[in-house]
């Protein structure tokens, strides 16, 4: 019981001896204390964030950078712990020095009434600090209880402590089928769900116990007491129960009332009742309705998924369990799909999707991903175990004039050709004289390119990137749209590839360039995002117009970071070397964009001077459930802070992929979880 009771500290040390002698101190002043010896700094993290010590005694060297290497990782951890030095030689210069970098205070082992004391002192506001925590968490926990309860919710409720599940209520166990909570209480929590989505809860209870997480609903699939699983949308919460801290989760039910049945009935009318999606009739209805509304970013694309051999598999399963067959598959697509993905059934077995995402690549890996899942299964359909693959085909959807279908009929004709090739793969449409066509764009683009930069219709955007380790930063990735001639916004896709293919790149740079700066001289910006093209890593130019915009504006250099994809980087490292030497020696940051997907990231982190990498979006599709990607994210994490460069993941797109990237070690995520992209105020 004692050693239940006992406080919990990390002894950072190499040596045993140390980490005795603290403990033997500590307790002969009458402190119980668990000390959890951890050998390596690189070790440290991990032991912050699953320990949740009261206080780090660190024992460092001489050198001054000992100590700001352990306050960096503890204040990484974002948990408040007190940090205490402890040196074989201490004097009021070392103390300042110390305190000034965030320590509480500087011991030695030579003077054991001072070590109880300091430690005495820390603890002390440490279990004030944190039982003032817990009261206001209490206070907030009973008016939420207080507010449900007038409400007459019948939310799902469960408390999670260490993993476990420590009590439900009885809509809880309503969801899973058992009948009492015996069934339940007392069981990992990870026994409750698929375990694709450990990963992403993992991440998002360690956030949440560390005040990391708010307002952010998880999705993951519940595994019930008949075996069965049915994916339910999470809220997590910190919370307190039996005195220590806890995790509640919360599934928030699903009432009728006058107000939305008619919605309810619209809906279960328009759906198909097999798989829960749209009916082809009212899918192509709300196709149209939603291609009236402009894309703000990225690309929109519509998807044909089917079954490969369907007849074949319908021959399989039997006609009493088409029907079955046809659900299971389908639920196969809605555990990896987003939410906002319009999808509806357009045929026996054929589904098709509206999908919005910031790239084409980030499509083709979403579906290259799902052909993988779905060989990868076994299906029970009745007494029999199916397994199957299937074709995907990608339909471009233009974004100046949507035509949904020429759309329908380019996804439906790239499937075919998928199918017809052998099956399991993913097709893009494939337009003949495509060249030709592309030409005589050409010309009209290079037109109206030339005449907005000469008539100044540039307009800069900026896209939030959001710290996952609880900073305070202003930190902005740069985007442009180009205002046509009826005062339209043109998205980058439109015209970026006709301004690369004739070489115009370097004029728009420049113009972004420009007006980065003008920002910067005129908000309080920490750090804008400004990508370079091929032709600018190329211009020998570049660094002594820079160094004339420098003193014409009188901007802070280091307030601008430059960023190269990995793929330029790659094919002219000469170049980008060159280039990123001068930039850091001007003042400027430099940073690698789509980084993770080329030949050899780890020779470009070795060979050039780097700030931040940009982890690529098309590694965040379906990162939450993907181990195998996980894996590779987690290896570039490690691989960057082993240099000091900051991590930031690309297009986050929902909270079980943001759940995960924390857990890797991620720094800092964008995308349109974080905010959309929105012009830029002038001041």
């Amino acid at each position: 019981m004692a050693e239940q009771a006992a406080v919990p500290l990390i002894v950072l040390t190499r040596h045993q001896d140390n980490v005795e002698a603290v403990n033997s101190t500590l307790r002969n002043a009458g402190h119980a204390v668990r000390c959890n010896w951890i050998r390596e700094l690189n070790d440290l993290g991990d032991a912050l964030a699953q320990i949740n010590p009261y206080a780090l005694i660190a024992f460092v060297g001489p050198d001054a950078s000992d100590t700001a290497k352990v306050m960096t990782v503890a204040n990484q951890a974002g948990n408040g712990i007190p940090v205490i030095i402890a040196r074989d030689q201490v004097d009021e210069d070392i103390m300042a020095a110390a305190m000034q970098q965030g320590a509480r205070d500087v011991v030695t082992l030579r003077n054991a009434v001072r070590l109880q004391a300091v430690v005495t002192r820390e603890l002390t506001a440490h279990r004030q600090s944190r039982t003032l925590n817990n009261t206001l968490h209490s206070a907030r926990e009973y008016r939420e209880q207080l507010k449900s309860f007038m409400a007459g919710s019948a939310d799902a409720l469960a408390y999670v402590q260490e993993g476990i599940i420590v009590d439900v209520n009885p809509a809880w166990l309503e969801i899973y089928g058992h009948p009492t909570p015996d069934a339940i209480v007392g069981t990992p929590l990870m026994d409750a769900f698929d375990p694709a989505a450990h990963a992403a809860l993992k991440g998002a209870l360690v956030a949440c116990l560390q005040g990391k997480w708010s307002d952010h609903s998880l999705r993951a699939p519940a595994l019930l007491a008949d075996g069965s699983s049915v994916p339910i949308d999470i809220e997590l919460s910190i919370a307190e129960f039996e005195g220590e801290p806890a995790v509640r989760l919360r599934v928030a039910s699903q009432k009728s009332n006058d107000a939305n049945i008619g919605e309810q009935l619209t809906d279960a009318l328009e759906r198909d009742a097999a798989t829960g999606t749209l009916q082809r009739k009212f899918f192509v209805q709300w196709l149209k309705e939603s291609l009236t509304q402009p894309i703000k970013a990225g690309v929109r694309q519509l998807v044909s998924i089917e079954p490969d051999h369907l007849s074949a598999v319908f021959d399989d399963v039997g006609p009493l369990h088409v029907e079955d067959f046809i659900g299971q598959f389908a639920g196969l697509i809605n555990e990896v799909r987003q939410p906002n993905d319009l999808i509806g059934r357009f045929g026996d077995g054929t589904f098709m999707l509206l999908m919005e995402r910031g790239t084409t690549r980030d499509i083709e890996t979403w579906a290259n991903n799902l052909v993988r899942k779905v060989a990868a299964q076994v299906l029970r359909i009745g007494d029999k175990q199916i397994s199957c693959t299937c074709s995907i085909g990608i339909g471009m959807v233009d974004p100046r004039t949507p035509n949904p279908a020429a759309s329908i009929t380019d996804a439906i004709s790239a499937r075919l050709n998928a199918q017809q090739a052998g099956g399991n793969r993913v097709q893009l449409v494939d337009h003949l004289e495509e060249d030709t066509r592309q030409q005589a764009a050409d010309e009209i683009w290079v037109k109206r390119i030339r005449a907005a930069l000469m008539e100044n219709r540039f307009r800069l955007m900026q896209q939030p990137i959001a710290s996952l380790l609880g900073e305070e930063r202003s930190m902005f990735d740069v985007l442009v749209r180009m205002i046509d001639e009826q005062g339209q916004e043109l998205l980058p896709a439109e015209f970026m590839s006709a301004a690369e293919r004739n070489d115009l790149m370097k004029n728009i740079d420049r113009w972004i360039i420009g007006a980065a700066m003008s920002v910067c001289g005129s908000r309080k910006v920490e750090q804008l995002f400004v990508r370079l093209s091929k032709d600018s890593v190329r211009d020998k130019s570049l660094l002594q117009w820079l160094s004339n915009q420098l003193k014409a504006s009188r901007v802070d250099p280091s307030h601008i970071v430059f960023q190269v994809s990995e793929q330029i980087a790659t094919e002219y490292l000469a170049d980008t070397a060159e280039l990123a030497g001068g930039l850091r020696k001007a003042g400027f940051l430099f940073a690698l964009e789509h980084f993770g997907t080329g030949r050899d990231p780890q020779r470009l982190l070795a060979n050039l001077p780097i700030n931040y990498v940009k982890i690529d979006g098309t590694l965040m599709q379906g990162l939450a459930v993907d181990q195998g990607s996980q894996q590779r994210v987690r290896e570039f994490v490690d691989q960057a802070k082993s240099r000091e460069v900051r991590t930031i993941a690309e297009r986050v797109e929902d909270a079980n992929t943001m759940a995960v990237l924390w857990q890797l070690g991620i720094e800092f995520i964008q995308g349109y979880f974080v905010n959309e992209p929105e012009q830029v105020t002038m001041g």
